[in-house]
């Protein structure tokens, strides 16, 4: 089969390599229909992922099951699914927990051997394990550009929104207009929130932003600070989003964020930094990070997305096909795009 792999940092390559096969009774094999090129996958592009030289990329993909093992029960040969990012096993203490980000046996696609060694959905066929967990059917009539968002992206928003435990009436400021912190946005006024601060520089963006019913903020010729009092009396927002990944962003989110409340540090971390534990401390902010729990949210996100209270279709700006994806890594490293859809 024909798939994307890693070859250096700044450098994929599409190429033949073996057909995945059933190897356990809870796998699945998906023929895969769409996959996403996501910042995560930019991580590794960018050399910030340690990553071996010929791993299968992606971990975001819609498509249809061909094969399953003999404990499948959820889904069947000629279903059409997606799925999440992630694999867990249900059975051990954080599973039964409902923590199946931190699954003592999961796997994330796409990553290589730190993360599982599990091959990535930037293929034309995709080996699931534990595919009752892992997988959904797509809800009839749902396109591809929509599912593709539940078992990632727009998950990862959706987490990071009701993990701060945000609702009706509540304040928000959501940092980086990337897909994450966009789904973030819409996330957070499906729950309730009357006002969304989105902050970034890239003017499409913040008027994307606009659009999808936030308050855009320039980050640099506007004053973030000053619109989180006015939308709180002043008292600054009761979460804040950091859907960028840089100390800058955390730092701003911690001062953004008024006493008591939470920030959802979602974007990814792979350094050491530094935090100004003192207005952590002072302000009695809760930090929360790390993976988003998609396996948890995948039905209620699946709801909203059928319901067109989550809406991701404006985010996907290119479709490329699956040869396509050394210029598809190039073209969002660059920032010209916020969601590519590959096609095999």
């Amino acid at each position: 089969m024909r798939a994307v792999t890693f070859q250096a940092p700044g450098e994929v390559r599409v190429e033949d390599v073996p057909d995945p096969e059933l190897t356990s009774a809870d796998e699945a094999i998906v023929r895969v229909e769409a996959s996403g090129v996501c910042g995560s996958d930019l991580h590794i592009f960018h050399g910030r992922v340690a990553m071996e030289e010929g791993f299968v990329l992606g971990h975001e993909y819609v498509g249809t099951v061909v094969a399953t093992g003999a404990e499948v029960r959820t889904v069947a040969d000629g279903d059409r699914v997606l799925g999440a990012y992630c694999t867990a096993c249900g059975e051990c203490f954080f599973c039964r927990r409902g923590d199946f980000h931190k699954c003592d046996h999961g796997r994330v696609f796409g990553h290589g051997r730190t993360l599982g060694a599990l091959a990535g959905a930037q293929a034309e066929l995709l080996a699931v394990p534990n595919a009752d967990l892992t997988l959904r059917r797509v809800p009839e009539g749902m396109s591809d550009d929509v599912a593709l968002f539940a078992g990632d992206v727009m998950g990862t928003g959706y987490h990071a929104v009701v993990e701060t435990g945000v609702g009706e009436g509540s304040t928000v400021a959501v940092l980086g207009l990337g897909p994450v912190g966009l789904c973030a946005v819409q996330a957070a006024i499906a729950v309730g929130a009357e006002s969304v601060v989105a902050v970034d520089t890239v003017d499409e963006r913040l008027e994307l932003a606009r659009a999808l019913g936030a308050r855009p903020v320039h980050l640099t010729d506007q004053d973030p600070r000053a619109a989180a009092k006015e939308v709180s009396d002043g008292r600054g927002v009761d979460a804040t989003i950091d859907a960028v990944g840089h100390p800058d962003a955390l730092a701003l989110a911690c001062r953004l964020t008024r006493k008591a409340g939470t920030v959802s540090a979602t974007g990814v971390y792979a350094e050491r930094i530094e935090v100004h534990m003192g207005i952590i401390w002072i302000k009695a902010l809760t930090l929360k990070t790390g993976h988003a729990n998609v396996i948890k949210h995948l039905d209620p996100v699946l709801e909203r997305l059928s319901s067109g209270a989550l809406d991701p279709t404006p985010l996907v700006t290119h479709h490329m096909s699956l040869d396509q994806a050394p210029e598809a890594y190039d073209v969002y490293d660059r920032r010209e795009a916020l969601k590519i859809v590959l096609r095999p």
